[in-house]
């Protein structure tokens, strides 16, 4: 089976989370969502080697997507759980070598949608398979 496929569901948070954002700023650009990404990639993959994350000096846009970004995947690694959750009903919690390898893939795919179509390529194919309600 595909990564995209096995992790079809994460994907598919972490880009609500992002779209989330690009439905607030309309003029949010594929670059504030990709130096977001980076930037959560690199705090999770900091932590994991116990040293501190780089300072990316993010614009306001890119840090909202970076915050809405690293909720969500707080949420897939078990984190920040509200107190009513009941974890057994959900006990596929992933590791952080696993977001940090569906974050990787969306990178890519920002990369691959804004050389196709533009400096709104990615979040503009992405809304497509959007619900309609965000």
């Amino acid at each position: 089976m595909a990564f995209e496929d096995e992790y079809l569901d994460v994907l598919q948070n972490i880009e609500f989370a992002i779209q989330s954002v690009y439905k607030i700023h309309d003029d949010l650009t594929d670059y504030d969502a990709l130096s977001a990404i980076e930037a959560v990639i690199d705090f999770y993959i900091a932590e994991e080697r116990k040293r501190e994350p780089r300072d990316f000096k993010l614009s306001a846009k890119s840090l909202e997507v970076y915050d809405a970004v690293k909720e969500i995947c707080n949420f897939l690694l078990g984190r920040d759980l509200p107190d009513d959750y009941d974890i057994d009903d959900h006990p596929l919690l992933l590791s952080v070598s696993e977001i940090t390898n569906c974050l990787k893939t969306i990178r890519n795919s920002i990369s691959k949608w804004t050389k196709r179509a533009g400096r709104q390529g990615y979040l503009n194919f992405v809304k497509n398979y959007m619900p309609d309600f965000l």
